[in-house]
């Protein structure tokens, strides 16, 4: 008898107060991502790469809001992200800001007008590049 919440495995090894859960559906969002000529044709070819820190850590930071996208480079990407695990961070100093992905949160969503960001637009960090799909260029 399989539990909801909990896979075989975790069952087997008898650590169901402990295990962790299955995977939330799939939460697709488009999002924007803005950089310069050359790196997005590398993310294009390539994949994102994640950065290495940040306001949130390491990931790959996107928006939801098209305007904040165009304020970091002459190319804007149109992407498909699944969000996964959601951890909402509208501060600064949030315990969770830079460790979400050790807590098991797939990306990190600061919310528009928090203080957390001098635009006041939203903003997400995705922990996993493999979760974002490049979908085309938007002409600006």
């Amino acid at each position: 008898i399989v539990r909801a919440g909990h896979c075989a495995e975790c069952l087997a090894k008898d650590v169901v107060k402990t295990a962790h859960a299955f995977a939330p559906p799939l939460r697709r969002y488009t999002m924007f991502h803005g950089t310069g000529a050359a790196a997005a044709t590398q993310i294009e070819q390539n994949g994102f790469q994640p950065s290495r820190g940040g306001m949130l850590g390491r990931g790959v930071y996107l928006s939801r809001d098209i305007s904040k996208a165009k304020a970091y480079g002459p190319v804007v990407l149109e992407c498909t992200v699944n969000v996964g695990r959601v951890k909402r961070i509208d501060r600064q100093g949030h315990p969770s800001q830079k460790s979400r992905a050790a807590e098991g949160y797939d990306t990190a969503w600061v919310p528009p007008n928090c203080g957390m960001v001098a635009s006041g637009l939203e903003e997400d960090c995705v922990y996993d590049p493999k979760d974002i799909t490049v979908v085309r260029r938007v002409a600006l």
